[in-house]
């Protein structure tokens, strides 16, 4: 494995996370900023060694699946990739959204012949079956969020968290609000039953029942199989059949059906909760109850730093871990002290590995091992 920070002498200085809330890392969740990269100046004439592919210019690519603006997992990959390279004075970013698994090879093939320098695709789905370009063309910076599921790959950085331990403490922090406001039952709203769906999906029961054995998950699919978490019609559907049962608190794991439901569940006075955002409780347009934290934007400014400092590797994987890192996490966003300590707590104690064995039979059934 070749170290990328060699690659990036200059190119790429990130500014530290700083801010402070509640409920994901030690006795605290962090509470990030946008990240800043300074424009270099390279006195011997030659550009800033973010430029792989040596055009002399700098520029970001984002690929998703999802929408660009649907306020969830996508849009936070595709606004801190702009923040990065407006601050840095790099090239606009070339973004491309609601790209088709079907369709991947050929969107990221057209990306590199734009002149690409850093490719940032946002799921695995639209990794897998690529491999191969990620060293055809080694002249590019290849980085996915890719998820626990994805295998290294060479020539690529991943990072990679644990959705059994995201879901351990979003359950929780769902938990101790629905302990203080009266209710007892909420709706897991996802797509189809894939594996990752049922891998959060029980966590959340668990960590619900931490807080009480008698409260209850349901999971409601929304949209048409496979990955299809954009269908705000079937999601409203599944929406509205969840309060006609009684449900108070909905986690709308959804991409660009996500917004439509938080506004649903804010008419109706429901608990509700970000997924993947970390910028949920700052939000004016919509409220928020608890941001799940696995936020793609987020992870740019470690990954970065660590490609500055020379740790990170091809073909390698950066692990974010809830109750170490700040990025990942619950945090609920007008928490009590009690609720804010209770929840700091527990994701230590997730940090600390005292749920392995749980989280072991969670994967374990999700994904049939």
């Amino acid at each position: 494995m070749r170290v990328l920070g060699k690659r990036l002498a200059t190119g790429l200085a990130v500014l530290a996370l700083v801010g402070a809330s509640c409920g994901e890392q030690e006795d605290a969740v962090t509470d990030t900023t946008v990240t800043t990269l300074p424009r270099t100046t390279d006195t011997t004439g030659t550009r800033e060694s973010a430029d792989f592919n040596g055009d002399g210019e700098v520029r970001i690519a984002v690929v998703t699946e999802g929408a660009r603006d649907d306020g969830a997992y996508y849009q936070a990959l595709v606004d801190q990739v702009q923040s990065i390279s407006e601050e840095a004075g790099y090239e606009s970013p070339l973004i491309v959204d609601l790209v088709d698994p079907a369709n991947a090879r050929t969107e990221l093939e057209d990306v590199v012949a734009q002149g690409a320098d850093i490719i940032a695709i946002g799921s695995s789905n639209l990794a897998d079956g690529n491999e191969d370009l990620f060293l055809e063309h080694d002249q590019v910076f290849w980085y996915c969020n890719c998820g626990s599921g994805y295998q290294d790959a060479p020539g690529l950085l991943r990072s990679t968290d644990s959705g059994a331990e995201l879901g351990i403490s979003a359950g929780y922090a769902t938990g101790l609000l629905l302990q203080d406001r009266g209710g007892s039952q909420a709706v897991f709203l996802g797509c189809c039953d894939l594996n990752f769906e049922v891998e959060s999906l029980l966590a959340f029961r668990f960590g619900l029942g931490l807080v009480d054995e008698s409260f209850e998950v349901i999971y409601a699919p929304t949209g048409n199989f496979p990955f299809d978490f954009n269908n705000t019609a079937g999601a409203t559907e599944a929406y509205n059949a969840a309060v006609a049962e009684g449900m108070a608190a909905v986690y709308p794991f959804l991409g660009g059906a996500h917004e439509p439901i938080v506004r649903l569940a804010n008419d109706d006075g429901l608990i509700v909760m970000t997924a993947g955002s970390s910028r949920g409780c700052e939000r004016d347009d919509l409220t928020y109850d608890i941001e799940v934290m696995f936020d793609a934007g987020d992870y740019l400014v470690p990954i970065f730093d660590e490609i500055l400092g020379g740790t990170a590797e091809e073909g390698g994987a950066r692990k974010f871990t809830v109750g170490v890192d700040p990025e990942v996490g619950a945090r609920i966003c007008n928490p009590t002290p009690e609720q804010e300590q209770s929840l700091a707590e527990l994701n230590a104690r997730i940090g600390a590995g005292d749920f392995g064995d749980q989280i072991y039979e969670v994967l374990s059934e999700a994904y049939g091992f």
